[in-house]
């Protein structure tokens, strides 16, 4: 009696301390995963490609093999992955191939799909949302520019550490407290493609990483390292905290709005304007595509008016034809969120699309830069500035870099905010420096900071 109670106990204690392993796991990974997706999750946020997704989880999980034994964890053992609560150790049990109960996370399987258009037409609908909202997000952070700049208010220069784009990057990381992180929910309930042409279409284009990374760059180049390097610091401290303050004047006004008795989400239910039908959202879709064909026509009539001429105008209006394709190649590498690398997803808390994007548009923002001061002509200065302003200032973005940071700040690891944030900024500088001030050292080009 004595051996089976001993032996008994012995089991128990395995068992409890492989519930406690896996449930740590599980917590860990949801937590890796939910920070990194914090800002965006490119195409896996539609609708439709979720439903897609699933189901060809379920067929492939259908065919497994007989002798093979799931895990199942009852949603009473689950946390959430930011709760300082652990959860109660999880309950094993060997299920049948055929049954769905003990997969975690895909009730929503076996609903009917979704009422509104095809994938390919989803699709295409959010590209041209997308596209839409990048011009208006390119066209406000112009306008910021010249607000903010030395021509009118005389807070930002080229030459001083509030570089020109600070006003618009700190706007848009408030703006992404509001629309990205408190009120997300409650667009997605009207439309799911509006909700993301606001966060990564306009907030996204009305900031740029690579236009920062870029004036530090120019900085550095004509010696000016003090200043260059206060210039990310204070940038980052001003970007964290405009999130922040976004976030928290939010909630205030939400709990303004149920001290009223305002209840968005029991409003949208009453007016009937979720945009869930076919005929909606196809009326919708054409809609924004002569809203898209009028801002290119009137884009490409105005380039071809002022292009000869040269300047800031004619820069603007290319790169407004230009920048939807930023915001689409960045919202494509935003899916990357929360894979991590490799089959095993290693270092899923890295939102590895949101890097590559940052990296790769400042990289090739020094890049244009080298070619602009090799070549140095007007019609040449005029294509490399649109393209800076628009496409990489599409690609790279601020206001989910800063949701990405807040979310990892607030999570059980925060040192891993200050570590993303270093990734992003040494690995960008350090390439730009190679890129852009090493030939303009030994070329010997003339630089106007």
């Amino acid at each position: 009696m004595e051996r089976m109670n001993s032996g008994g106990s012995s089991i128990r204690r395995r068992s409890l301390s492989i519930s406690s392993h896996v449930s740590y796991h599980i917590e860990n990974d949801g937590e890796n995963e939910s920070v990194s997706e914090a800002g965006d999750i490119g195409d896996r946020a539609l609708g439709s490609r979720r439903f897609s997704e699933s189901n060809s989880f379920r067929l492939s999980f259908n065919n497994r093999s007989e002798k093979e034994a799931v895990v199942s964890i009852p949603d009473e053992h689950r946390s959430h992955p930011n709760s300082s609560v652990g959860p109660l150790a999880p309950v094993f049990t060997s299920l049948s191939p055929l049954s769905t109960d003990g997969i975690v996370g895909f009730e929503d399987t076996e609903h009917d799909p979704p009422k509104g258009l095809p994938e390919l037409l989803d699709y295409t609908s959010c590209l041209v949302h997308l596209a839409v909202f990048g011009i208006l997000g390119v066209l406000t952070r112009y306008l910021l520019q010249k607000l903010f700049g030395p021509g009118v208010a005389h807070v930002t220069s080229d030459q001083t550490i509030l570089y020109v784009d600070l006003p618009s990057n700190m706007i848009g990381s408030f703006l992404m407290g509001w629309f990205g992180v408190v009120f997300k929910r409650d667009i997605s309930q009207v439309s799911e493609h509006l909700s993301i042409a606001i966060t990564t279409g306009y907030l996204g284009s009305l900031t740029t990483f690579s236009g920062w990374n870029q004036k530090m760059l120019e900085l550095s180049v004509s010696g000016h390292w003090l200043f260059a390097s206060l210039g990310f610091i204070l940038g980052l401290f001003l970007v964290a905290y405009s999130i922040q303050f976004g976030i928290e004047t939010a909630k205030g006004f939400r709990w303004l709005l149920h001290r009223l008795g305002i209840s968005s989400g029991k409003d949208v239910n009453k007016i009937n304007c979720r945009l869930e039908s076919y005929h909606r959202q196809l009326i919708v879709m054409v809609m924004f595509m002569v809203i898209l064909g009028i801002l290119w026509g009137v884009s490409g009539a105005l380039v071809k008016a002022e292009f000869k001429h040269g300047g800031n105008s004619a820069q603007l209006w290319f790169a407004c034809m230009v920048g939807p394709m930023g915001v689409w190649i960045r919202w494509f590498l935003a899916r990357l969120n929360g894979r991590g690398l490799g089959k095993e997803g290693l270092f899923k808390w890295i939102p590895f699309g949101t890097l590559i994007a940052n990296v790769s548009a400042a990289c090739i923002m020094a890049a244009l830069a080298s070619v602009k001061n090799a070549v140095n002509t007007r019609d040449c200065d005029t294509v490399v500035a649109g393209i800076q302003f628009g496409l990489m200032g599409c690609l790279s973005t601020v206001s989910t870099f800063a949701a990405e940071f807040n979310a990892m700040r607030e999570s059980s690891h925060p040192w891993r905010a200050y570590a993303y944030a270093v990734i992003t900024v040494c690995v960008s500088f350090s390439l730009g420096i190679l890129i852009y001030c090493i030939p303009v050292w030994t070329k010997g080009f003339n630089i106007d900071t």
